[in-house]
């Protein structure tokens, strides 16, 4: 049952007010002055310049690549531990018409020419459901594509487009079932409350094959980590497919279709698109596939440093750790290796406690420093099918599955 606890529970999140007043809200709260984050070393001139720390209403400070549309990425101190707190989860969006979604009158509807019929679902009714629960990491397919060399346009995310969460809501094959699929139904379209600001910008609409969308862990989820939703993850339904990355992750849901024939608009037909055999994937999109490119589908088995940021400082033979986070996408890590002079020799590091497939994996590993001076740290995973990070970055022109392995380099003293 919706209630006024509930509401103002999620409206302390941000996700019962108006998206253009949040929006507005945070630039009035944009200090001028605010740190810049200078990524000048990394890429070319004036790509990242504005980078700064700033608040979004219901939300830590993030790194502010844009405002409008907002997009704002997590601090690396926030991946110390396996879950991302909802306050410090990244903010992504491809359009700038953010609505003010109101959980009493917000309706899901399920039909389209692959369905038997025609339902709808209030809160209450999605609530209703069978509930199920996974913890996943989504992460948006251009994280990191503001290290890419050469220069790949688009928004210059650094290590932080990305969040690992427990996600609860309803199986999408049990929405599903309310309306029937027929068994000529291939995809599954998905639509949300956000808009474009002018016409002649394609809405954000984005299908997944019926296999995926029949998955158990496929959900429509209206909590994250025990809470309701935040307004700018998605208030009050969004989708979750776990080992996919982002793009498929729709906010705000407002509308699902099952359809006969491959889905056509823009967001599925020209934007998230790979080409053919780049990327060693498993998890295939067939039905949209043509002879030369592919869509984005399941994320690349990678690994991050967090205990320390390059140029930091150890001492000579005093214990220290590195530590960091290794994920996939959904086949399991197997193991996370740490090499701390600079790929000559590598370590198995200790893995942490495994929440699940589709989750951030923690892992560390202890040495004693023995020479001075500088020395280049490197966090290389490989999961449980055999796949391993690579060693040189897989250039694709919209930048995206960047998974090099990650180096730092630390001064010994």
């Amino acid at each position: 049952m919706i209630t006024r606890r509930t509401l103002l529970k999620g409206a302390g999140n941000g996700a019962a007010l108006a998206g253009s007043g949040l929006l507005a809200a945070a630039r009035a709260r944009s200090t001028p002055n605010a740190p810049s984050l200078d990524l000048s070393p990394l890429l070319p001139a004036g790509t990242r310049a504005q980078a700064a720390l700033d608040s979004l209403p219901g939300k830590k400070p993030l790194i502010r690549l844009s405002s409008r549309p907002p997009n704002y990425e997590t601090p690396l101190e926030y991946f110390r531990t396996a879950i991302t707190p909802n306050d410090a989860f990244f903010v992504r969006y491809h359009l700038a018409n953010i609505p003010d979604v109101d959980a009493k009158t917000w309706r899901l509807t399920i039909g389209g020419e692959g369905a038997n019929g025609l339902v709808e679902l209030d809160l209450d009714g999605l609530r209703a459901l069978p509930q199920a629960e996974v913890v996943a990491v989504n992460q948006c397919s251009g994280n990191r594509r503001g290290l890419f060399q050469p220069h790949v346009p688009g928004v210059q995310w650094g290590y932080g487009a990305m969040g690992c969460a427990r996600w609860k809501g309803a199986r999408l094959k049990d929405i599903l079932e309310k309306a029937g699929l027929k068994k000529e139904a291939i995809e599954v379209v998905f639509d949300g409350a956000d808009e474009p600001v002018v016409d002649k910008t394609p809405d954000f609409i984005k299908s997944i094959p019926v296999w995926k969308a029949l998955e158990e862990t496929t959900l429509v989820a209206y909590e994250m980590n025990g809470e309701p939703l935040p307004h700018f993850n998605g208030f009050p339904a969004r989708l979750v497919v776990p080992g996919w990355t982002g793009t498929y992750w729709m906010k705000h849901l407002t509308s699902i279709k099952a359809v006969t024939k491959p889905e056509s608009g823009f967001w599925m037909s020209q934007a998230y698109r790979l080409p053919l055999g780049k990327f060693p994937v498993v998890s295939r999109f067939v039905s949209q596939e043509t002879a030369v490119n592919t869509p984005i589908t399941e994320v690349m088995v990678n690994s991050l440093i967090t205990s320390v940021s390059s140029g930091g400082r150890l001492r000579i033979s005093t214990p220290a750790t590195i530590a960091g986070i290794a994920w996939d996408g959904g086949y399991g890590i197997q193991s996370v290796e740490v090499s701390v002079d600079g790929g000559e020799s590598w370590r198995d590091a200790k893995l942490g406690e495994d929440l699940g497939r589709f989750a951030f994996r923690m892992f560390n590993y202890s040495f004693v420093p023995t020479a001075e001076g500088k020395h280049t740290v490197i966090a290389r995973t490989t999961n449980k099918i055999g796949q391993t990070q690579p060693a040189d970055l897989i250039q694709n022109p919209p930048g995206y599955n960047h998974n090099v392995m990650h180096s730092i380099t630390l001064e010994v003293s």
